[in-house]
C-alpha cells in the first residue's frame, strides 16, 4: 500500500464508494480506508432499500414523472423549512443524472414495491438491496484500481489551515502507519452508534434508543473534523429515527424491524394513552417522526395496536405480534393496565366517522371529538384476536456534521472554504436535512455528494 494518493476517502459505505469511483474515473490515484472488517463493510448502506431521484417521465421501473419541484416540495415540507435551499435543490437536480449514473457502476434496479409504501412513482429499489448494490460498486471500484484497506481506524487527522495533510491509521495486524493525501473525502458516517455522545443532548434516555445500522458508526471523523476547525451544520439532536421493534438487537437490526404498521391502529405509550395522530400523511412521509415521538415517551417505549382485520395489510416485520383475545388480556402481555388500555379504545372507537377507506391516499376515515385525532385511515379495533408491537426509538443516523458547498468542499469555522477536504453523505446530511425525513434521502445525498466529491477531489489533486 502506496503512503500517498491523490484522493484518500474515509468511509466504506454508498457515499464513499461513489467518490472513490468517481474520482478515480477522474484520473486520481485512491484509497478507500473502511473501519470496519471487511464482512460488515458498508455502513448503513448495508441495510437499504432505495434511492429517491427526480425523473421527468416513467421508466421501466418507476410508474410515473418525480419532478424537480416535487421533490423540493416534500424536502420543504418533511424539514419544515429547515433546510439549505441552494444546496437542497442542487442535490435535487443532481439526482436526475444518477439514477443512470450509478446504473454505469455496476448497480442494477428492480421494479419499485408497492402497497403501503407508496413509493413506485418516487423511488428507485436496488435488486438485491442494499448490500448488492454496494458489492457492485466495490467491483467497480476495484476493477479501477481503487485500493481499499479494511479494519482500517483512522486515529488522528493532520490538517494545518483548513489543509489536509495526512491521516494516522491503525490496524489490527499492521500496526500504525500515516497516509499521505492530496485531497480528502469524509464519508465515514455520523454519531448515531455512540451512546456517550447521544447521552450528551438526550440524557439518560438514550440508553433505551435502539441503533438500527451499523456499530461502527462513532462519529470519530466526523468529531475530529469540528475540532480541527471545520464549520459545523445541524441540530445534534435531530437524527432519522424511525419505530422499531422494542425486541430487535441494540445494533445492525436493519430494515426487518421497522414497524410500518401504524397506519392501521393506533400507538399508545406505556400509560396505555395515545400521543399523535395516527394517520396524518402517506406513511414514506411521516413513519420517520416517530422515532422522535416515541423518544419522548416514558421510558421511550410504545405500542402499536390493532385488530385481525389488518394483518395483511402492511409489509410483516422479523418479529410476531403479541396477541389477544381480549383487550384485557393483551394488556396483561403488554404489561398495561387493562382498564386504561379498554379505555383508550372505546373512547377511539366512539369517535371513528365511517368513511371509504383507501390508505394510498389521504382518505374521509377520520375521528371526531377526541385528541389527539385521527385524520385518515381511522377505523374501529374490534375484531379479535387483538394485537400489538412494542417499538422503541430506532436512530438510523444524525444530522449534526460538517458544513459544505455545492462542491462538496468542507467550509471553516472563519467561513472560508477549506483547500482540500470534502465530504459526502451522513456526515454532511444537516445541510440538507434540519430536520425530518423521507424515504430514500439518504441515499441520494450520500449518492450525489459522494459523485460531487470525488470528482472535485480528483480535479483538485490534478491541478
Amino acid at each position: 500500500m502506496s503512503s500517498k494518493y491523490d484522493v484518500l476517502v474515509i468511509g466504506g459505505g454508498n457515499a464513499a464508494l461513489c467518490a472513490a469511483i468517481a474520482a478515480r474515473r477522474g484520473g486520481a490515484s485512491v484509497l478507500v480506508l473502511e473501519g470496519a472488517p471487511k464482512f460488515y463493510r458498508g455502513g448503513n448502506t448495508r441495510h437499504t432499500r432505495n434511492m429517491r431521484c427526480a425523473h421527468d417521465a416513467a421508466t421501466e421501473i418507476l410508474t410515473g414523472p418525480y419532478t424537480e419541484e416535487e421533490f423540493w416540495e416534500d424536502l420543504l415540507r418533511v424539514t419544515g423549512g429547515q433546510t439549505d435551499e441552494v444546496l437542497a435543490r442542487h442535490m435535487i437536480r443532481e439526482s436526475k443524472d444518477i439514477l443512470n449514473w450509478i446504473v454505469e457502476q455496476g448497480v442494477r434496479w428492480q421494479p419499485s414495491l408497492g402497497g403501503t409504501l407508496s413509493l413506485g412513482r418516487t423511488n428507485s429499489f436496488f435488486l438485491g438491496g442494499g448490500r448488492a448494490m454496494l458489492n457492485a460498486l466495490y467491483l467497480t471500484a476495484e476493477r479501477l484500481g481503487v485500493d481499499v484497506e479494511y479494519d482500517a481506524e483512522v486515529t488522528d487527522l493532520v490538517i494545518e489551515d483548513g489543509m489536509f495533510l495526512a491521516a494516522r491509521l491503525k490496524r489490527p495486524i499492521r500496526g500504525e502507519t500515516e497516509i499521505r493525501a492530496t485531497s480528502l473525502v469524509a464519508a465515514a458516517g455520523g454519531f448515531e452508534a455512540n451512546i456517550e455522545w447521544l447521552k450528551q443532548y438526550w440524557g439518560d434516555a438514550a440508553d433505551n434508543f435502539l441503533i438500527r445500522g451499523t456499530p461502527y458508526n462513532r462519529g470519530s471523523i466526523l468529531k475530529m473534523l469540528l475540532d480541527k476547525g471545520v464549520q459545523e451544520v445541524g441540530d445534534p439532536t435531530q437524527c432519522h429515527a424511525v419505530a422499531i421493534d422494542a425486541r430487535a438487537p441494540k445494533f445492525d437490526g436493519g430494515i426487518i424491524t421497522r414497524h410500518d404498521s401504524v397506519v392501521f391502529g393506533i400507538v399508545v405509550n406505556k400509560h396505555a394513552q395515545r400521543f399523535y395522530d395516527e394517520g396524518e400523511d402517506i406513511w414514506p412521509k411521516r413513519y420517520a417522526i416517530w422515532g422522535r415521538l416515541v423518544a419522548a415517551q416514558p421510558d421511550q417505549i410504545a405500542y402499536i395496536i390493532f385488530d385481525s382485520t389488518v394483518v395483511t395489510s402492511f409489509m410483516p416485520t422479523l418479529f410476531p405480534p403479541i396477541a389477544g383475545q381480549t383487550i384485557g388480556e393483551l394488556a396483561g402481555k403488554l404489561e398495561l393496565d387493562p382498564a386504561a388500555l379498554e379505555k383508550t379504545i372505546t373512547e377511539f372507537n366512539a369517535a371513528v366517522r365511517p368513511g371509504t377507506f383507501d390508505h394510498t391516499i389521504l382518505d374521509d376515515c377520520v375521528t371526531e371529538g377526541i385528541t389527539p385525532p385521527k385524520t385518515h385511515w381511522a377505523r374501529k379495533i374490534e375484531t379479535p384476536p387483538y394485537l400489538a408491537y412494542p417499538v422503541r426509538p430506532g436512530i438510523t443516523f444524525t444530522y449534526l456534521g460538517t458544513r459544505v458547498n455545492k462542491e462538496a468542499r468542507m467550509q471553516m469555522a472563519d467561513g472560508k472554504p477549506s483547500a482540500n477536504m470534502f465530504a459526502a453523505g451522513e456526515i454532511m446530511a444537516g445541510n440538507v436535512l434540519g430536520k425530518g425525513y423521507a424515504a430514500g434521502m439518504g441515499m441520494t445525498i450520500g449518492s450525489v455528494f459522494g459523485r460531487i466529491a470525488g470528482r472535485e477531489a480528483a480535479k483538485h489533486a490534478r491541478n
